[in-house]
C-alpha cells in the first residue's frame, strides 16, 4: 500500500516535467492542470489517511473526487476540441453535444441523489459516484471513438491526443470493471480493489509518460489535386465576380463566359454565309 502512495505522486511529478520540457503544458493547459491537481490530492489523502480521523479523510476523499471529475470533464473537452482542430463545424458539434451531455448526466445525478433515501453527506457521495460512473462511461466512449478514427485519420494513434484519451479509457474500463466487483462480492476484498486500482493508474500514467516526452507527429496534410477542369478553374478562381451584389444568376453566366474564352472552340469561317446583327441598345438588355 505505501509503494503505491508512493509511486503514484513519483510518476505524475515526472509526468509533470516532462510536460514542461516538451512544451505540452501549453497544448494541454487542462490536463496538465488534471496531473498536478491529482498529485496534490494524493498528497493530502495521505496526510488525511495517516494524522487525522478517519472522518477527516471520508471528507477529503469524496470532495477530492468530486474535483477530479471536474477535471475530467474539462479534459475530455480539451480532447475534443484538439481532436478536431482542423475540421471547425465538427468540432463545434462534438463540443456542444458533449456539453449538453455532461449537464443532462449532472442533473440525473443530482436528481437521484436527492430522490434517494440518503440523507446529509450521503446525498453528495451518491451525486459524485453516479456522474463519475457516467464520465467513465464517456471516457470509454470517447477512447472507442478514436480507435473508429484512426482508420480515416491517418497517423492518428502516434499524437499525444490519442495517448491521453487511451489512458482515460483504459483506467475507466478497469474502474467499471473494479465497482462491479465491489457491488456483485461487496466489500469485503476492498484492500485489494484499492490496490489493482491504484496500480492500473500507475500504469496509465505511464503510458501517458511514454507518449508525451516525445516530439508530436505531424499529421500529414491532404494534397490538393494537380489538375482540374476549366469549369471548377473558372469557379475557384479569386475575383471571379468583378460586382459583390451581382446575383447568382449573374455570376453563373459570367462562369460560363469564361469558360467559354478559356477553351478552344471551332471559330466560324472567313468565308461563307454570316448571320448580321446590329447591337442591342443598353435598355434592351438580352
Amino acid at each position: 500500500m505505501y509503494g503505491s502512495w508512493l509511486a503514484g505522486p513519483l510518476l505524475q511529478i515526472t509526468l509533470l516535467i516532462f510536460m514542461v520540457r516538451c512544451k505540452f503544458h501549453a497544448v494541454f493547459p487542462r490536463f496538465f492542470s488534471y496531473i498536478l491537481f491529482q498529485t496534490l490530492k494524493s498528497a493530502c489523502l495521505f496526510v488525511a489517511y495517516r494524522y487525522l480521523p478517519g472522518e477527516s479523510y471520508f471528507d477529503a476523499y469524496w470532495t477530492g473526487n468530486a474535483v477530479s471529475v471536474i477535471f475530467a470533464v474539462a479534459v475530455m473537452d480539451e480532447i475534443l476540441r484538439s481532436l478536431f482542430k482542423e475540421y471547425g463545424g465538427i468540432q463545434s458539434l462534438s463540443t456542444t453535444i458533449f456539453r449538453w451531455s455532461c449537464g443532462l448526466l449532472l442533473l440525473l445525478a443530482i436528481i437521484g441523489a436527492l430522490s434517494s433515501g440518503e440523507t446529509g453527506g450521503d446525498r453528495v457521495v451518491a451525486a459524485v459516484f453516479a456522474f463519475d460512473r457516467s464520465m467513465r462511461l464517456m471516457q470509454v466512449g470517447l477512447f472507442l471513438l478514436l480507435m473508429l478514427l484512426c482508420r480515416v485519420l491517418r497517423n492518428c494513434w502516434r499524437q499525444p491526443v490519442f495517448g491521453i484519451a487511451l489512458g482515460f479509457g483504459v483506467f475507466a474500463s478497469v474502474e467499471l470493471i473494479l465497482v462491479s466487483v465491489v457491488m456483485w462480492l461487496g466489500d469485503g476484498h476492498a484492500a485489494t480493489i484499492s490496490l489493482v486500482k491504484s496500480a492500473a493508474y500507475n500504469a496509465v500514467t505511464l503510458v501517458w509518460i511514454g507518449y508525451l516526452k516525445q516530439q508530436p507527429q505531424l499529421v500529414p496534410q491532404v494534397e490538393a489535386a494537380t489538375s482540374a477542369n476549366t469549369f471548377g478553374m473558372a469557379l475557384a478562381a479569386s475575383g471571379v465576380v468583378s460586382d459583390p451584389d451581382a446575383s447568382f444568376m449573374l455570376r453563373v453566366e459570367q462562369a460560363v463566359d469564361r469558360v467559354l474564352s478559356r477553351g478552344d472552340w471551332p471559330r466560324p469561317g472567313t468565308k461563307g454565309r454570316r448571320i448580321v446583327s446590329r447591337k442591342p441598345n443598353p435598355e434592351e438588355g438580352n
